[in-house]
């Protein structure tokens, strides 16, 4: 009975032997394809920063290009701020001057109106102009003789 269990105790050691080769085996190829992979990676590293310092350098570029344009479109925006400012200023002198041109239609119109028109009222509405007009003429040199008399 000793043979049959020393040949029985073989016969397991043979098997676990056997599955042990086996699963070895499949773990040597899976370290081989690591190796291949590793061996590989290198090549690929170098290859990635390459490129990306390719990458780099273009980017650099054309930002240097679009700092280069956006100096010469400044004067530009400058202009055209300078326009904009020019254009509202404009715009309110007309605005003031449309008001007035208003307020002096409808004094006229009052007048004439106060007249009971006909010729007495166009004669009447001349002279109201020439009137405002001749002030207006006066106005501007009071002023100016009055910022020399401050200064």
């Amino acid at each position: 009975m000793l043979e049959v269990g020393v040949l029985l105790i073989g016969i397991a050691f043979l098997v676990i032997a056997i599955f042990v080769s086996h699963v070895l085996n499949n773990l040597a190829g899976v370290l081989r394809g690591v190796e291949k992979t590793i061996k590989n990676l290198p090549d690929q590293m170098d290859s990635m920063v390459k490129e990306t310092s390719g990458l780099i350098r273009e980017s650099n570029n054309t930002l240097a290009d679009i700092n280069d344009k956006m100096k010469q479109l400044s004067p530009l925006f400058y202009v055209m701020n300078d326009v904009g400012n020019v254009t509202q200023k404009f715009s309110s002198s007309l605005v003031h001057v449309t008001e007035t041109l208003k307020n002096k239609a409808e004094t006229a119109k009052d007048e004439v109106g106060k007249n009971k028109g006909g010729l007495y009222g166009s004669f009447a509405m001349g002279y109201y102009w020439l009137k405002k007009r001749m002030q207006q003429k006066k106005q501007p040199h009071e002023r100016s003789t009055n910022h020399t008399e401050e200064k």
